[in-house]
């Protein structure tokens, strides 16, 4: 059997299953993620053909930027995926998991972009934009 980690929204309207196992959890502390979440993403990539939502429906997708979207729920908001548009991955907010997730923080990025209320604390590696491959 492969493996399966299940979550959804806040109202419970939108519900996903990924049959993959997640990447780690990256912080990204640019401007669009600060606000459309209120401080900052911290989300997973897995393969897009590994999450499947229940009811496709429910989610509403609002086209961020030239080369991105990101989907929310249409009934009570939660910021769920973003998706770039030649990615083969999807990343999934990590508050959308249920728990136990099993999930873990790697790095954060889009540091010089992050808040002036707050400071990353953590000691894990900070980027201005990807981390080197």
């Amino acid at each position: 059997m492969s493996e399966q980690h299940l979550g959804g929204c806040l109202c419970g309207a939108v519900r996903f299953s990924i049959r993959a196992k997640p990447g780690p959890v990256v912080g990204c502390h640019c401007s669009q993620c600060r606000r459309q979440t209120g401080l900052y993403y911290a989300a997973v990539n897995v393969p897009r053909a590994a999450l499947s939502v229940e009811d496709p429906g429910a989610v509403r997708w609002y086209r961020s930027s030239g080369e991105a979207q990101r989907g929310f729920c249409g009934n009570c908001g939660s910021a769920l995926f973003w998706q770039g548009d030649e990615s083969p991955e999807v990343s999934v907010l990590a508050g959308a998991f249920d728990e136990p997730s099993g999930l873990s923080f790697s790095h954060h990025i889009y540091c010089t972009d992050k808040g002036d209320f707050y400071e990353i604390t953590d000691g894990l590696p900070q980027y201005d934009r990807y981390p080197p491959r």
